[in-house]
This record gives structure tokens, C-alpha cells and sequence, in this order.
């Protein structure tokens, strides 16, 4: 709409352009007299010309009181010569301004013809534009089945992602080396009668690298890369989907060997069920088609359909049959010295001071994904530029840490004097409960400077990464978030809003080990299955498979495991009320405490396991 509209108002333009020309040209000016050269002749001698001038077989004539004429005389002989012939005085002939032009007679068929023809070619030319408008929609029209794919890879490329361009994955690289090398060496595979898997599926957490392996498979097998994302096979139209599958493959087929990277496929290939459509869904046409297309994969083709998703639970079962995505790679959050290998590969052509710290940096950033790691390098650099600095220090990759987790500085919301005060002791409390506990993660900093939706924060960093959890370091971890709140209620005698997101999170944590993970009285049981709304991504528990009377005993234990958390809280802060203090004290002086400074105040409190 807004294509045709420009067109129109620039069809507009042109036609009253013409019309502007045709109007010009149209106006003819008066056409003088025209005279004999004898009349001419006996003027001058009475001395009423001023001016003559020749053009070719042409005069034209001024006389003195302005007035215009025209007369004719031979091409070939001079003006001068042909008046004195006729009887023109020469001393007349002097008084007179003679003047001798170039031919321009090529004007008196030129005028008149762009007069008439030059208005025609704008008109040609704006019906010229209406109809290639209207051949461009009729194209699209006809195009709009056709997979909307972005073809990357293979030899002409220009920047290439390798595997050399991705840290960490190390397990991930290992199984996709087959693929690669049977895309480079096919012959060798097909020789021993093996089949290459049709289907390899990437599944990970947001930002851990799917698309980004996907991509280096094709370079390293030098083959070109389709991409698409499983969103943009659905259409408002029935039909639309399935055929852009088949565009798609056709696409595939005709290169003979590619890789076809479907991103986001748990969008197109949920678990099929009877809905309110039954079988004839869009989604469900277009899943059938895929699967009919990676059956028709021969062996001996170089075709390899990969798909990435954060949701692997949620895929059908056809999907992952033998013969289709038999192949599933499991991509985890990189540790600690993956994370500092993928700074060292975002940090390169990165002027970086020689304070800058990476193994710290990587310590510092527990849970976070590649993505995450090259935000925080990115947000670093454009910190060190809006400071007017040379290079970027270790400040800089610091500050972007805090501000990736939790979001900027909120400089203009002050906090007032009693605020301050309580999110001092609020803070004060967390980090004293975390560094007694020995089952809880070490304090790195604590500050009351506002970011995001907190007034205060306290950073902890783990020793080690782990992958499993017991109950104690859960009871350790509900300790610490409650720390806070107990905190406020020891020395003001209540306490305030800022506890409520801790108190969810506690919350969170007990129900989950109640009727997930089994670490209650009431057995190794899991108790309601979750479920997710169609759409929405929205877990709800669709089947509660327990009673009103086991419901009440649920409710109880996490009750117990909370309470069993603010005691060990209330315990610790009471018995160390005087460090409690000399912290609050000091974030409301400084507003920031950092590890080295915290520890000095607690005096690196041994972690025992506090008397019951």
C-alpha cells in the first residue's frame, strides 16, 4: 500500500510536469511583419532602422521605435554587399548595427516536435511505472509459497564461522566431526554401506550456540547453509506452510549438498493431539510435510536437516524416530574456563588494558550463556568509549557484569535516609546469613545502589559449578533469602515490601522440593504433572494426582522447610548482631562493598555447621 502510494503521487508529479512543458511550449509569442528587401531599402535611407541581424537567408529587422520585421535575402552573399546593390546610401548603411548569427534553423522542426512528442514519453512513462508496480504484485503474489530461506555458506562466503570462532562445546564438536566429514568424504561412509544421520537435533538453553554450530558445520563441510525459522512456514492461508517445505527441500535438492537449519522447530513441531481443528491444522500440515520430505532424503545424498530448540520435551514423537532426528546434541551452559575461552574470542581486535582480568571476569559470570558473555564484553567497550577512554579496563568488564544480571544504575531514584537505612540492613543480612552457612555461595560484593527492580543487591559467587543439589544447600540458599527480611524484623521490628521477591523465590524452592525433587517426609514421590498452554509457554499443573488430605500435607512441609530457613536466619543474625551492624554501617557510608573490604569486616567467618 505504501509502495503504491509513492508511485502515485510521483505518477502526479510527472503529469503536471507535462503539463508545465506543454503549457511553455504552447505559448507562441506574436510573429512579427514581414517586409520586402525594397521596403527595407527605402526605410534605411530615411534613417528609421536601428538594427539588423542575419541569420542564414533570414534578416530580422529593429526599428527605432522598437518595432520588429522580418525579410528574406539570398544565403550566399553578405548583407552589406546586397543593400548597397539595392540603392542603400553606404553612409545610411553606416548608422545601422549589423550583426550576423549562426544558422539555427534546426530549432523551427525541433521546437514542435518536442512540443508534441516530449508530452507523450511522460505519459508513456508513468503507465510504464503503473504496470511494472502491478507485474511486482503479481509476482509476489505467486512467490508467496515459497520458503523465505537465507542461503549462507559454501565457497563464496566471505566471513566464515568455524569452529575456531566457537569456545567450549567440546562434546558437541566431537559428534557433529562425523558429519562433517561425511559431508567432505561421502564416498568413504557410503563405501561400508552406512547411512548418515538424515536429522541432527540442537537442543540447549537461549544463547548457547545452536544457530551459531549449525552455521560452522557448513563452512567446515564447505557446503551452502539454508536457514529459516520455524515461524515463517505458518501462514494465515491453509496450505501455505507445506508448501513452503516443499520449496524448501526443492532448494536443497537441486545444490545436491546442504545443510537445511531450521531454528525454533518446537514452533511448527509440537506433539500433534485432537483439537478443535482435528487433523486438518496448519501446524500439523506442515509438520506432516517435513516428515514426508526427510523421508524422501535418499542415503547417498549430501542433505542434512538440523533443527535447534530450547524445548525438546514438547517435540512429537515422528520427529525423533530413528531415520529423522536420530541424532540429538545436548548443548550446556559453558563453565568457567569455556566462558573465559569465549572472552578471549570476543575480546579480540578489542583494545584491552593490561588490568584486565579474564579468569576473574569468567568467575564472576556463573550461568551465563555465549550470548550473555559477548553482551557483557559489548557493554564493556561501549562503557570505556562513553568515558573517553583508549582501552577498556578491568572496571569497565566489572561494571557490565552488574549490569547485564540486573540492569543499569538507577541514578535518579534516591533512596530517602530510612530507605537507605533498611536496604543497608536488609543487604547486610543476606550476605552475613550466606558467608555462615557452609552449604551457600560466597559473597563477591553487596551495594545499595538501586538497578533494575532492586534497591539493593548481593552478588555471590560459587567455588565451583555444579550440577547437582543437595537439601542442605537448598535449606542454606532459603536461608540467605530470608536473611533479609529477618534482618529488618531484628532491628526495626518488622519488615518491608523488599523482601517480597525473596520470599517468592524461597517459596519457589521449598515447593519444588517437597513435590519435585522428594526431599520431604512424605516419600520420593512427585506429586501433579506439568503441563505447558498452547501458544502462551505457560507451565500449569494439568493433572493433580493426589488428594485434598495429601495437598494439606504439602502445603505443611513447605511450611516447615520455610520456617526451618528464617530460624536458621534469625539464629545467625542474632548471635552475630555486632557484625551485622559494622556492615549495615558501612554500605550506608559507602553505598558499595566488595569482597576483599566485606571480608575484612566479618574477619572470614569459619563455615561450620551452626549448633541445632
Amino acid at each position: 500500500m505504501n509502495s503504491f502510494l509513492k508511485n502515485f503521487v510521483f505518477a502526479v508529479f510527472l503529469l503536471v510536469a507535462a503539463a508545465g512543458l506543454f503549457s511553455m511550449f504552447s505559448q507562441k509569442e506574436e510573429a512579427p511583419k514581414e517586409i520586402s528587401l525594397s521596403q527595407l531599402v527605402a526605410d534605411i535611407n530615411q534613417g528609421s532602422i536601428k538594427e539588423i541581424t542575419a541569420t542564414g537567408g533570414s534578416l530580422k529587422i529593429v526599428y527605432e521605435n522598437d518595432e520588429s520585421a522580418t525579410t528574406k535575402k539570398e544565403s550566399d552573399s553578405s548583407i552589406s554587399q546586397t543593400l548597397v546593390n539595392m540603392g542603400v546610401a553606404p553612409e545610411s548603411l553606416a548608422k545601422i548595427n549589423l550583426q550576423t548569427k549562426e544558422d539555427d534553423s534546426a530549432w523551427i522542426w525541433l521546437g514542435p516536435l518536442l512540443y508534441s512528442v516530449l508530452p507523450l514519453l511522460i505519459i508513456l512513462f508513468v503507465f510504464a511505472m503503473i504496470f511494472r508496480q502491478a507485474k511486482g504484485n503479481a509476482m509476489q503474489a505467486f512467490d508467496f509459497t515459497k520458503a523465505k530461506t537465507r542461503i549462507l555458506g559454501g565457497a563464496d562466503q566471505k566471513q566464515k564461522t568455524t569452529f575456531n570462532d566457537i569456545a567450549g562445546l567440546k562434546e558437541a564438536k566431537e559428534e557433529l566431526g562425523e558429519i562433517i566429514d561425511f559431508l567432505k568424504n561421502p564416498d568413504k561412509y557410503l563405501k561400508m554401506g552406512a547411512k548418515i544421520p538424515r536429522g541432527v537435533l540442537l537442543m540447549g538453553l537461549p544463547g548457547t550456540g545452536k544457530t551459531l554450530l549449525a552455521k560452522a558445520i557448513s563452512n567446515e563441510g564447505n557446503v551452502p547453509f539454508f536457514s529459516i525459522s520455524g515461524s515463517e512456514f505458518i501462514e494465515l492461508f491453509v496450505g501455505v506452510g507445506a508448501s513452503r517445505v516443499r520449496s524448501l527441500f526443492e532448494q536443497a535438492h537441486k545444490v545436491k549438498r546442504a545443510i537445511i537449519f531450521i531454528d525454533e522447530i518446537d514452533s511448527i513441531g509440537k506433539t500433534r493431539g485432537v483439537g478443535a481443528t482435528g487433523g486438518h491444522e496448519e501446524r500439523e500440515q506442515t509438520l506432516n510435510q517435513i516428515l514426508a520430505e526427510m523421508d524422501g532424503i535418499e542415503s547417498g545424498e549430501g542433505i542434512i536437516v538440523m533443527g535447534a530448540t530450547n524445548r525438546p520435551e514438547h517435540l512429537d514423537p515422528a520427529l525423533l524416530r530413528p531415520g529423522r532426528f536420530d541424532r540429538r546434541i545436548v548443548l550446556d551452559l559453558p563453565d568457567a574456563g569455556d566462558r573465559e575461552a569465549i572472552l578471549k574470542i570476543h575480546c579480540r581486535q578489542k583494545p584491552l588494558s593490561e588490568d584486565v582480568n579474564l579468569t576473574e571476569v569468567s568467575q564472576r559470570t556463573p550461568g551465563f550463556s555465549g550470548a550473555d558473555i559477548a553482551n557483557v564484553v559489548n557493554e564493556a567497550a561501549l562503557l570505556a568509549a562513553k568515558r573517553n577512554k583508549n582501552q577498556i579496563f578491568q572496571t569497565e568488564f566489572l561494571e557490565s557484569i552488574e549490569k547485564v544480571l540486573l540492569g543499569p544504575e538507577k541514578k535518579s531514584h534516591l533512596l530517602s535516609k530510612e530507605e537507605k537505612k533498611i536496604a543497608a540492613y536488609h543487604e547486610s543480612g543476606h550476605a552475613l546469613v550466606s558467608s555462615t552457612l557452609p552449604d551457600s555461595e560466597p559473597v563477591r560484593k553487596i551495594s545499595i545502589i538501586s538497578r533494575g527492580m532492586a534497591a539493593g543487591y548481593t552478588l555471590k559467587t560459587p567455588n565451583e559449578e555444579k550440577k547437582l543439589r543437595t537439601k542442605n544447600e537448598f535449606i542454606a540458599e532459603i536461608a540467605t533469602l530470608l536473611g533479609g527480611m529477618t534482618a529488618e524484623k531484628l532491628v526495626f521490628g518488622q519488615s518491608s515490601t523488599g523482601a517480597s521477591d525473596d520470599l517468592k523465590q524461597a517459596s519457589k524452592i521449598a515447593r519444588k522440593m517437597v513435590k519435585e525433587y522428594g526431599m520431604s517426609p512424605l516419600g520420593p514421590i512427585v506429586f501433579g504433572q506439568k503441563e505447558e498452554l498452547a501458544f502462551l509457554g505457560q507451565e500449569f499443573e494439568s493433572n493433580r494426582n493426589y488428594s485434598e488430605e495429601i495437598a494439606a500435607k504439602i502445603d505443611a512441609e513447605v511450611a516447615k522447610i520455610i520456617q526451618e530457613g528464617q530460624e536458621k536466619a534469625t539464629n545467625i543474625l542474632s548471635e552475630k548482631r555486632n557484625v551485622l551492624e559494622k556492615i549495615a554501617q558501612r554500605l550506608i557510608e559507602k553505598e558499595t562493598i566488595e569482597k576483599e573490604e566485606y571480608e575484612e569486616l566479618v574477619g572470614i567467618i569459619a563455615k561450620a555447621k551452626p549448633a541445632e
